[in-house]
């Protein structure tokens, strides 16, 4: 059950709260959600919260990569080796590569876009939303969330600081994909070796191909964990403000500009 009745029923909504996490419309950047999918296409629809379209678009680039060696491939060039990457790189698959990829970043923006305009129309209209919802599945509530406890907890592994602030899809996804790299690249070895100076070693052990998974779902990981935490925060504000007024403010009440309330 939760507190939505259908006399709140309006037009728009700010925000849903359900006990995978409080859903919610806010003002984004189009440009950054669209760099998201320009580094990991998924990544800008999880940001907006399109989840089943950033599942397929994610899953997608994960079986496309592997299938084309496209990490290993981008490293040879990194380092000038372009022969090497010619010969790596499966040219069969890489075509299909890419117009997912660029539909990816066209698409996020596109919703991104469309998404501030309906939220603009929403906070316009100050709609009731829901801000508890208890299930057998669990509780979840509206409640103010630290910025920086998310963002030092998303830091210190990824996919914690989302368990946070309770993006439950993003934890999950972020959790698992990160265990999955980890272990095929071996990155926690090579972290080792890097630390007692046998970088040559480090080298050796080290998959490049499952490696640079990890510096996108690392810092996605931070940024989700941080910016919603902060849109979080937010959301509390104004609910409570509004509930304030509603309830314990007296209707004779005016606040002129300029005036100054002690």
């Amino acid at each position: 059950m939760n507190n939505f009745r259908s006399e709140y029923r309006t037009r728009y909504y700010q925000a849903y709260t359900t006990v995978i996490g409080t859903i919610q419309l806010h003002q984004r950047k189009p440009h950054v959600v669209a760099l998201w999918s320009v580094a990991f296409p998924g990544f800008g629809h999880f940001l907006v919260h399109r989840f089943f379209t950033g599942f397929a678009l994610f899953f997608w680039e994960f079986y496309i990569n592997q299938v084309t060696h496209l990490n290993t491939a981008m490293m040879y060039s990194f380092n000038g080796q372009f022969d090497r990457a010619k010969a790596i790189l499966d040219e069969k698959h890489i075509y299909l590569y890419i117009p997912v990829y660029l539909f990816a970043i066209w698409d996020s923006y596109r919703t991104a876009v469309d998404e501030n305009k309906i939220h603009v129309l929403a906070k316009r209209e100050n709609a009731k939303f829901s801000t508890i919802s208890i299930t057998p599945f669990g509780c979840e509530y509206l409640s103010k969330k630290d910025p920086w406890i998310a963002f030092a907890w998303a830091m210190a592994f990824p996919s914690l600081g989302q368990m946070y602030i309770h993006r439950i899809v993003n934890a999950m996804l972020t959790l698992v994909m990160t265990i999955v790299v980890i272990l095929n690249s071996n990155l926690v070895e090579g972290i080792h070796y890097c630390m007692l100076f046998n970088f040559s070693k480090a080298r050796d052990v080290i998959d490049q191909q499952w490696s640079l998974y990890f510096p996108s779902i690392y810092f996605y990981g931070i940024y989700d964990a941080y910016s919603n935490a902060v849109e979080l925060s937010k959301l509390y504000n104004r609910e409570q403000a509004d509930f304030l007024k509603e309830h314990h403010q007296s209707e004779h009440f005016v606040l002129y500009k300029g005036e100054k309330i002690e």
